[in-house]
């Protein structure tokens, strides 16, 4: 792969990422402008008015800092997730989109829950342990940068600790469950462990060649009836 050819991949890799992300801010401005409150559209747990809640949760958000705050992980993750992992890429997002949302939905306390934190779970947890799972190297050390990055994002799994700071653990842990099992369920999808094949075609000529030969000299065997004599030379 060229130069020119990896900075088309990078820049393609930041397209959906990026998309959501305006989105995220396109809603949150629109609220400052016009002074509206979007949350009512936010997942609200086994009730029929939360179930929009379950795709538009993400694009809500409570103030610009909590906003900001998941921005640069979506941006960061969502990119690694498309360059790293392109011929999966579209479907580990798109199944994290609706299943942290329906998890969440599912089994959350009572309230209003909105937020990107889920998918920034989500994509957190799959890039942290899918390149574990494969064995390749590139892919490992990628899963070692999202570690070091955001490892303390295990924290906000924590109920008393997500409480206490007004936080939906309970998307957290949804994203978490999913990343996890999405790495899982496409292991043998994607990008693999490069594997390298020797060539034996000429050993298994030399092997078919030798076949019936003695496999240390080419010397005929003694005829039983001629008389043999070994000579042992000694310095």
């Amino acid at each position: 792969m060229t130069n020119q050819d990896d900075k088309k991949l990078l820049l393609g890799s930041t397209v959906v990422p990026t998309i959501l992300v305006v989105i995220m801010w396109l809603v949150k401005m629109t609220e400052e402008v016009f002074h509206l409150d979007f949350s009512f559209l936010g997942i609200r747990p086994l009730s029929v008015e939360g179930l929009p809640g379950i795709v538009l949760f993400h694009f809500i958000h409570g103030d610009w800092q909590h906003l900001f705050a998941n921005t640069i992980p979506i941006l960061v993750l969502g990119s690694a997730l498309y360059y790293f992992y392109r011929p999966i890429a579209n479907k580990i997002l798109l199944i994290l989109f609706f299943t942290t949302g329906l998890l969440t939905w599912c089994g959350a306390r009572s309230g209003t829950h909105i937020g990107a934190s889920g998918m920034v779970y989500g994509l957190t947890f799959f890039l942290m342990l899918s390149g574990f799972i494969r064995r390749d190297r590139k892919l490992i050390i990628i899963s070692l940068i999202v570690v070091f990055l955001y490892g303390s994002l295990v924290w906000g799994l924590y109920p008393k600790y997500a409480i206490e700071n007004n936080i939906s653990w309970e998307g957290h842990l949804s994203g978490f469950v999913m990343g996890i099992v999405l790495a899982f369920l496409y292991k043998d999808e994607g990008p693999q462990r490069e594997e390298y094949a020797w060539d034996e075609s000429d050993d298994d000529g030399d092997e078919d060649d030798d076949e019936g030969e003695n496999p240390y000299w080419d010397v005929p065997e003694p005829d039983k009836d001629e008389l043999t004599v070994r000579y042992r030379f000694r310095k």
